[in-house]
């Protein structure tokens, strides 16, 4: 019992801390920028030493870029049912993921998603761990319906949804996470029926 209730409280203060650590970045970059920010004044602001920071993340980019939500993921995909279609599947997905996302007031934060999308620096990391992602979704999805991943009719059907996700996420009007979500699924069912241009 002792066990279990001292790991507890150590996730609880490595919670603690990331979010310090996180606040700490984000009341700086909004004062001086990301570029100019360095690790040491977060640091400092946070409360905790050099050495501390980089305990916590490996640069000054993954404050912003994690999400901690890695496990949440895998277990939301590990619970989804058998026997789905390919697009049902990736409904399936796409709901569970913007309901995770949803519930969890970091990777929800919409400061974050703003200096995401207007720092170069922070869209390219960013996209690079968008792209690993989206290499993982193909993994899984190949092991659901039992393909290889690189089979170029999944490889397409990755893309064409990647590539409706990529424009949903770039475009400059201000949308909720809702309204994302209604999008993608909207267009996926767009896919899915031949891209009709007409009702």
């Amino acid at each position: 019992m002792s066990v279990t209730v001292g790991g507890g409280v150590r996730a609880q203060n490595t919670a603690r801390t990331r979010a310090a650590i996180r606040a700490a970045a984000m009341e700086l970059f909004a004062k001086q920028g990301y570029s100019t920010t360095t690790v040491e004044q977060i640091a400092k602001t946070a409360g905790v030493s050099h050495t501390t920071f980089f305990r916590y993340f490996s640069s000054k980019e993954q404050v912003i870029i994690g999400d901690d939500l890695a496990e949440v993921r895998e277990a939301t995909f590990a619970a989804i049912p058998p026997g789905l279609s390919h697009f049902d599947l990736v409904r399936h997905m796409i709901d569970d993921l913007f309901t995770v996302v949803l519930e969890d007031e970091w990777a929800s934060n919409y400061e974050r998603l703003e200096l995401i999308n207007g720092d170069p620096e922070l869209r390219f990391a960013h996209q690079v761990e968008t792209e690993r992602a989206i290499s993982e979704g193909t993994e899984f999805i190949a092991d659901y319906v039992g393909i290889p991943a690189d089979d170029l009719r999944l490889q397409t059907f990755v893309a064409a949804v990647s590539g409706v996700m990529f424009h949903i996420a770039q475009s400059t009007e201000q949308i909720t996470h809702e309204m994302a979500r209604d999008r993608l699924i909207t267009a996926l069912n767009l896919l899915e029926a031949g891209l009709p241009l007409r009702d």
